[in-house]
């Protein structure tokens, strides 16, 4: 097996760790603010132990390595965008060929995630027919656990690329990126409607990255209200049932949906998304 690269060189006795040393590692990467690396060992996780399905904890720690990588061009790129916008005292042509090279990044680094999750995690679920993992623990030893974390996984991959493909709209935009993003969480919202419930944090980043998606993407921005509105108001009618470990997480996105719908009606400044 070739050694994992990172950052240009080479780790080999990285090369053959276990899933357990895999995500002891990436939660060593993750403290010391190693993202890139974290992004290797977790793709090293997924790609050499595919018959393991990620759980909550590893999916989190999967998207936490690659948000805070592609946050970093993200950031970068609105800069120089930004001051192109101004037209600083600098050749526009160095300028525009500077944030070319930033837009290159951000390509590979999406690129990177998407094929992860398009080969590996996304998958066609028939949801009638999940069963019980064995010797797993409540609530996964019961159908209805089993289903639920079924969609929440899938829901969370297919968020994941829409969210993925949404960045490369924002900054390298084209008609296959933007009908691209629209794909992925229309497919994670009907899965999440149907099977989630309504105060799952999960469903609630999903209405609030999407109506972002038709507000500054799609440019349909009653549907973006309408999105946002329906999944706070659909949540606040549920909040007595909301499991008290989602509480926190729960509430903090129900809060962004307010703030981004008080933003649209007065039509200014930028929304939020989930982080």
């Amino acid at each position: 097996m070739p050694s994992i690269k990172f950052n240009n060189y080479d780790i080999t006795k990285f090369a053959h760790l276990q899933k357990n040393e895999l995500l002891e590692i990436a939660r060593i990467a993750e403290n010391a603010e190693r993202y890139e690396d974290m992004c290797e060992f977790m793709k090293d996780r997924v790609t050499r132990f595919p018959q393991s399905p990620l759980d909550q904890s590893e999916r989190n720690l999967l998207s936490v390595a690659y948000k805070n990588v592609i946050g970093n061009r993200r950031a970068s790129w609105r800069v120089m965008d930004q001051g192109t916008a101004n037209n600083l005292d600098l050749e526009p042509e160095l300028l525009d060929t500077y944030k070319k090279n930033v837009e290159k990044e951000l390509v590979s680094i999406s690129d990177d995630v998407l094929d992860l999750l398009k080969d590996h995690l996304i998958k066609e679920v028939d949801y009638d027919a999940v069963t019980p993992v064995e010797g797993a623990k409540a609530p996964l030893d019961t159908v209805e656990g089993a289903k639920r974390d079924a969609a929440e996984a899938q829901v969370f991959y297919l968020k994941m690329a829409g969210d993925y493909y949404r960045y490369l709209t924002e900054s390298v935009f084209s008609e296959e990126y933007k009908s691209n993003t629209e794909k992925y969480y229309e497919k994670a919202l009907k899965i999440a409607e149907k099977l989630l419930p309504e105060t799952h944090p999960i469903r609630l980043g999903l209405a609030l990255n999407y109506s972002v998606c038709y507000y500054e993407i799609l440019n349909q921005k009653p549907e973006a209200c309408k999105l946002a509105k329906k999944a706070f108001d659909e949540a606040i009618s549920k909040l007595d049932k909301l499991d008290e470990s989602d509480y926190k997480d729960s509430t903090l996105i129900m809060q962004l949906l307010r703030d981004n719908l008080t933003l649209w009606t007065n039509d200014q400044g930028e929304p939020d998304e989930q982080e």
